[in-house]
Protein backbone atom coordinates (compact mmCIF):
# COMPACT_ATOMS: atom_id res chain seq x y z
CA UNK A 1 0.00 0.00 0.00
CA UNK A 2 1.41 3.46 -0.97
CA UNK A 3 0.28 4.58 2.93
CA UNK A 4 2.99 2.44 3.65
CA UNK A 5 5.77 3.79 1.85
CA UNK A 6 4.64 6.92 2.87
CA UNK A 7 5.20 5.70 6.95
CA UNK A 8 8.42 4.04 5.97
CA UNK A 9 9.75 6.95 4.44
CA UNK A 10 8.66 8.83 8.18
CA UNK A 11 10.27 6.31 10.39
CA UNK A 12 13.26 6.23 8.30
CA UNK A 13 14.13 9.80 8.77
CA UNK A 14 12.31 9.77 11.91
CA UNK A 15 10.57 13.45 11.21
CA UNK A 16 6.80 13.31 10.11
CA UNK A 17 7.25 16.60 7.88
CA UNK A 18 6.22 17.28 4.77
CA UNK A 19 7.12 20.72 2.55
CA UNK A 20 4.26 22.65 0.80
CA UNK A 21 5.46 23.53 -2.63
CA UNK A 22 3.50 26.61 -2.91
CA UNK A 23 5.63 28.84 -5.12
CA UNK A 24 4.93 33.11 -5.55
CA UNK A 25 6.81 35.25 -7.66
CA UNK A 26 6.71 37.99 -5.13
CA UNK A 27 7.70 35.68 -1.90
CA UNK A 28 11.21 34.22 -3.78
CA UNK A 29 14.47 35.64 -4.29
CA UNK A 30 13.88 38.17 -6.95
CA UNK A 31 17.11 37.68 -8.54
CA UNK A 32 15.30 34.10 -9.90
CA UNK A 33 12.80 35.93 -11.71
CA UNK A 34 15.28 38.67 -12.78
CA UNK A 35 18.23 36.54 -14.57
CA UNK A 36 15.09 34.24 -16.10
CA UNK A 37 13.65 37.52 -17.40
CA UNK A 38 16.77 38.09 -19.37
CA UNK A 39 16.84 34.89 -21.09
CA UNK A 40 12.77 35.29 -21.49
CA UNK A 41 11.72 38.28 -21.36
CA UNK A 42 8.70 38.90 -19.46
CA UNK A 43 6.89 35.72 -20.12
CA UNK A 44 4.44 33.06 -18.40
CA UNK A 45 7.84 31.05 -19.27
CA UNK A 46 10.24 32.94 -17.01
CA UNK A 47 8.21 32.66 -14.42
CA UNK A 48 7.56 28.93 -14.54
CA UNK A 49 11.62 28.59 -15.18
CA UNK A 50 12.25 30.79 -11.78
CA UNK A 51 9.92 28.53 -9.96
CA UNK A 52 11.66 25.91 -10.88
CA UNK A 53 15.04 26.63 -9.99
CA UNK A 54 13.53 27.47 -6.87
CA UNK A 55 11.83 24.37 -6.16
CA UNK A 56 14.92 22.20 -6.73
CA UNK A 57 16.85 25.04 -4.61
CA UNK A 58 14.34 23.66 -2.12
CA UNK A 59 14.28 20.21 -2.38
CA UNK A 60 17.85 19.63 -2.84
CA UNK A 61 18.52 21.49 0.66
CA UNK A 62 16.00 19.00 2.36
CA UNK A 63 15.86 16.23 0.81
CA UNK A 64 18.09 14.32 3.41
CA UNK A 65 15.55 15.72 6.54
CA UNK A 66 11.88 15.47 5.06
CA UNK A 67 10.09 12.51 4.01
CA UNK A 68 7.74 14.37 1.96
CA UNK A 69 6.47 17.08 -0.50
CA UNK A 70 3.48 18.89 -1.47
CA UNK A 71 3.33 20.80 -4.53
CA UNK A 72 -0.40 23.05 -4.73
CA UNK A 73 -1.31 22.73 -8.49
CA UNK A 74 -2.71 26.46 -7.80
CA UNK A 75 0.50 27.80 -7.94
CA UNK A 76 1.49 26.41 -11.02
CA UNK A 77 -2.08 26.63 -13.36
CA UNK A 78 -1.88 30.44 -13.02
CA UNK A 79 1.16 30.55 -15.11
CA UNK A 80 -0.36 28.17 -17.74
CA UNK A 81 0.63 25.33 -19.62
CA UNK A 82 4.13 26.53 -18.59
CA UNK A 83 3.46 26.43 -15.14
CA UNK A 84 1.81 23.01 -15.06
CA UNK A 85 4.84 21.58 -16.77
CA UNK A 86 6.97 22.82 -14.34
CA UNK A 87 4.80 21.17 -11.63
CA UNK A 88 5.60 17.82 -13.64
CA UNK A 89 9.45 18.52 -13.73
CA UNK A 90 8.84 19.54 -10.24
CA UNK A 91 7.01 15.94 -9.20
CA UNK A 92 9.58 14.26 -11.21
CA UNK A 93 12.79 15.91 -9.55
CA UNK A 94 11.37 15.43 -6.29
CA UNK A 95 10.81 11.68 -7.00
CA UNK A 96 14.07 11.57 -8.20
CA UNK A 97 15.67 12.89 -4.84
CA UNK A 98 13.56 9.84 -2.96
CA UNK A 99 10.58 12.11 -1.84
CA UNK A 100 7.03 11.29 -1.56
CA UNK A 101 4.84 13.17 -3.87
CA UNK A 102 1.58 14.52 -2.69
CA UNK A 103 -0.41 16.33 -5.16
CA UNK A 104 -2.49 18.59 -3.50
CA UNK A 105 -5.33 19.24 -6.46
CA UNK A 106 -8.04 19.44 -4.05
CA UNK A 107 -9.89 17.85 -6.89
CA UNK A 108 -13.99 17.26 -6.56
CA UNK A 109 -15.78 15.62 -9.44
CA UNK A 110 -18.40 12.54 -10.30
CA UNK A 111 -18.01 9.73 -12.22
CA UNK A 112 -16.26 9.51 -15.83
CA UNK A 113 -14.77 12.95 -14.92
CA UNK A 114 -13.27 12.01 -11.62
CA UNK A 115 -11.59 9.10 -13.29
CA UNK A 116 -10.19 11.34 -15.90
CA UNK A 117 -8.22 13.10 -12.80
CA UNK A 118 -7.49 10.22 -11.10
CA UNK A 119 -5.95 8.86 -14.37
CA UNK A 120 -3.99 12.52 -14.53
CA UNK A 121 -2.41 12.36 -11.27
CA UNK A 122 -2.28 8.59 -10.00
CA UNK A 123 -2.51 6.95 -12.96
CA UNK A 124 -2.09 6.24 -16.71
CA UNK A 125 -3.78 7.05 -19.97
CA UNK A 126 -3.60 5.26 -23.05
CA UNK A 127 -2.49 6.75 -26.21
CA UNK A 128 -2.46 4.28 -28.99
CA UNK A 129 -2.08 1.30 -27.19
CA UNK A 130 0.79 3.05 -25.40
CA UNK A 131 0.12 3.41 -21.09
CA UNK A 132 1.74 7.08 -20.31
CA UNK A 133 1.65 7.84 -16.74
CA UNK A 134 1.19 12.03 -17.00
CA UNK A 135 2.07 13.00 -13.34
CA UNK A 136 3.26 9.99 -11.79
CA UNK A 137 2.23 11.67 -7.82
CA UNK A 138 2.28 9.40 -5.04
CA UNK A 139 -0.97 11.06 -3.14
CA UNK A 140 -3.44 13.38 -4.49
CA UNK A 141 -5.72 15.36 -2.28
CA UNK A 142 -9.29 14.67 -2.97
CA UNK A 143 -12.32 16.84 -2.13
CA UNK A 144 -15.41 14.04 -1.33
CA UNK A 145 -18.17 16.25 -0.41
CA UNK A 146 -19.76 15.40 -3.80
CA UNK A 147 -20.07 11.80 -1.66
CA UNK A 148 -19.06 8.23 -2.59
CA UNK A 149 -18.92 8.47 -6.29
CA UNK A 150 -16.55 11.57 -6.14
CA UNK A 151 -14.24 9.20 -4.26
CA UNK A 152 -14.44 5.38 -5.57
CA UNK A 153 -12.77 6.19 -8.84
CA UNK A 154 -10.06 7.60 -7.25
CA UNK A 155 -10.24 4.25 -4.55
CA UNK A 156 -10.06 2.24 -7.38
CA UNK A 157 -6.45 3.61 -8.70
CA UNK A 158 -5.02 3.78 -5.58
CA UNK A 159 -5.66 0.20 -5.66
CA UNK A 160 -4.42 -0.38 -9.18
CA UNK A 161 -1.45 1.45 -9.07
CA UNK A 162 -0.31 1.26 -5.59
CA UNK A 163 -0.91 4.93 -4.78
CA UNK A 164 -2.70 6.85 -1.93
CA UNK A 165 -5.54 9.98 -1.22
CA UNK A 166 -5.86 12.72 1.49
CA UNK A 167 -10.07 13.62 1.50
CA UNK A 168 -10.85 16.56 2.76
CA UNK A 169 -12.84 16.29 6.23
CA UNK A 170 -12.45 19.34 8.70
CA UNK A 171 -10.26 21.68 6.69
CA UNK A 172 -7.69 24.58 8.35
CA UNK A 173 -9.21 27.63 7.19
CA UNK A 174 -11.34 29.55 9.65
CA UNK A 175 -14.70 29.57 7.77
CA UNK A 176 -14.27 25.89 7.62
CA UNK A 177 -17.11 25.44 10.78
CA UNK A 178 -19.89 27.37 8.87
CA UNK A 179 -20.77 23.93 6.96
CA UNK A 180 -17.86 21.44 8.28
CA UNK A 181 -19.53 21.68 12.08
CA UNK A 182 -23.19 21.61 11.57
CA UNK A 183 -24.99 18.82 13.40
CA UNK A 184 -27.07 16.81 10.99
CA UNK A 185 -28.94 14.53 13.37
CA UNK A 186 -26.16 13.38 15.97
CA UNK A 187 -22.86 14.32 14.55
CA UNK A 188 -20.79 17.12 12.91
CA UNK A 189 -20.68 17.03 9.24
CA UNK A 190 -17.02 16.56 9.21
CA UNK A 191 -17.67 13.34 11.59
CA UNK A 192 -19.72 12.07 8.79
CA UNK A 193 -17.65 12.76 6.17
CA UNK A 194 -14.48 11.27 8.50
CA UNK A 195 -16.70 7.91 9.39
CA UNK A 196 -18.10 7.41 5.23
CA UNK A 197 -14.50 7.79 4.37
CA UNK A 198 -12.86 5.27 7.12
CA UNK A 199 -15.77 2.77 5.68
CA UNK A 200 -14.84 3.14 2.22
CA UNK A 201 -11.13 2.82 2.65
CA UNK A 202 -11.16 -0.54 4.84
CA UNK A 203 -10.06 -3.13 2.35
CA UNK A 204 -6.90 -0.61 1.62
CA UNK A 205 -5.43 -1.09 5.19
CA UNK A 206 -1.51 -1.58 4.87
CA UNK A 207 1.34 -2.95 7.49
CA UNK A 208 1.09 -0.76 9.81
CA UNK A 209 -2.45 -0.63 10.13
CA UNK A 210 -3.21 2.65 7.89
CA UNK A 211 -5.52 3.12 5.01
CA UNK A 212 -4.07 3.98 1.96
CA UNK A 213 -7.49 6.62 2.00
CA UNK A 214 -6.66 9.58 4.96
CA UNK A 215 -7.69 12.36 6.08
CA UNK A 216 -7.02 15.98 5.47
CA UNK A 217 -7.36 17.31 9.33
CA UNK A 218 -6.58 21.10 10.07
CA UNK A 219 -3.73 21.31 12.93
CA UNK A 220 -5.84 24.81 13.73
CA UNK A 221 -8.47 22.16 15.27
CA UNK A 222 -6.57 20.68 17.97
CA UNK A 223 -9.69 18.79 19.93
CA UNK A 224 -11.27 17.79 16.00
CA UNK A 225 -7.76 16.10 15.49
CA UNK A 226 -7.87 13.99 18.93
CA UNK A 227 -11.66 13.47 18.19
CA UNK A 228 -10.73 11.88 14.90
CA UNK A 229 -7.81 10.26 15.96
CA UNK A 230 -10.07 8.30 18.55
CA UNK A 231 -12.81 7.62 15.91
CA UNK A 232 -11.00 6.35 12.99
CA UNK A 233 -7.77 4.51 13.94
CA UNK A 234 -7.27 3.00 10.42
CA UNK A 235 -7.06 6.67 8.86
CA UNK A 236 -3.64 8.48 8.34
CA UNK A 237 -3.82 12.56 8.64
CA UNK A 238 -2.27 14.83 6.52
CA UNK A 239 -2.33 17.93 8.89
CA UNK A 240 -1.80 21.52 7.27
CA UNK A 241 -1.84 24.75 9.64
CA UNK A 242 1.46 24.22 11.31
CA UNK A 243 3.50 27.15 11.40
CA UNK A 244 2.25 30.31 9.45
CA UNK A 245 -1.11 29.64 9.87
CA UNK A 246 -0.77 29.61 14.10
CA UNK A 247 -0.60 26.24 15.30
CA UNK A 248 1.93 24.52 17.06
CA UNK A 249 3.42 21.21 18.23
CA UNK A 250 1.42 21.15 21.05
CA UNK A 251 -1.57 21.09 18.92
CA UNK A 252 -0.53 18.09 17.09
CA UNK A 253 -0.78 15.69 19.85
CA UNK A 254 -4.13 14.23 19.25
CA UNK A 255 -3.05 13.30 15.47
CA UNK A 256 -0.46 10.90 16.57
CA UNK A 257 -0.79 7.26 18.00
CA UNK A 258 0.91 5.65 20.46
CA UNK A 259 4.00 5.16 18.38
CA UNK A 260 4.22 8.56 17.17
CA UNK A 261 2.84 7.45 13.72
CA UNK A 262 -0.55 8.81 12.56
CA UNK A 263 -0.07 11.75 10.70
CA UNK A 264 2.05 13.87 8.35
CA UNK A 265 2.67 17.75 8.93
CA UNK A 266 2.88 20.20 6.34
CA UNK A 267 4.50 23.47 6.59
CA UNK A 268 4.52 25.66 3.58
CA UNK A 269 5.42 29.23 3.54
CA UNK A 270 7.19 28.28 6.93
CA UNK A 271 10.11 26.68 5.58
CA UNK A 272 10.09 27.73 1.53
CA UNK A 273 10.07 31.71 2.67
CA UNK A 274 12.61 31.48 5.57
CA UNK A 275 14.95 33.11 3.58
CA UNK A 276 12.98 36.49 4.61
CA UNK A 277 13.72 36.42 7.96
CA UNK A 278 17.77 35.41 7.72
CA UNK A 279 20.77 36.52 6.10
CA UNK A 280 20.77 33.02 4.38
CA UNK A 281 19.99 32.53 1.11
CA UNK A 282 16.78 30.50 0.38
CA UNK A 283 18.55 26.82 0.36
CA UNK A 284 20.23 27.55 3.60
CA UNK A 285 17.31 29.19 4.89
CA UNK A 286 14.49 26.04 4.17
CA UNK A 287 17.33 23.69 4.90
CA UNK A 288 17.63 25.86 8.71
CA UNK A 289 14.05 25.99 8.93
CA UNK A 290 12.97 22.24 8.11
CA UNK A 291 15.64 21.06 10.76
CA UNK A 292 14.27 23.22 13.46
CA UNK A 293 10.42 21.90 12.21
CA UNK A 294 11.93 18.46 12.72
CA UNK A 295 13.23 19.29 16.12
CA UNK A 296 10.19 20.46 17.74
CA UNK A 297 8.37 17.55 16.19
CA UNK A 298 10.70 14.80 17.89
CA UNK A 299 8.08 14.96 21.08
CA UNK A 300 5.99 12.55 19.15
CA UNK A 301 8.23 10.40 17.10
Amino acid sequence: MSMDLLIKKITQKKNPTVVGLDPNLEQMPPELLAKNIEKYGKTLKAAAEAIYEFNTGIIDSVCDIIPAVKPQSAYYEMYGPEGVEVLKRTMQYAREKDLYVIADVKRNDIGSTATAYAKAYLGEVEIAGEKVSPFGADCVTVNGYLGSDGLNPFINLCKEYNKSMFVLVKTSNPSSSELQDLIVGDKTIYRTMAEAVSKLGEDVVGEYGYSSVGFVVGATHPRELTELRAACPNSFFLVPGYGAQGATAEDLKGAFDKNGLGAIINSSRGIIYAWKKTDADFKEASRNAALAMKKDLEIYF
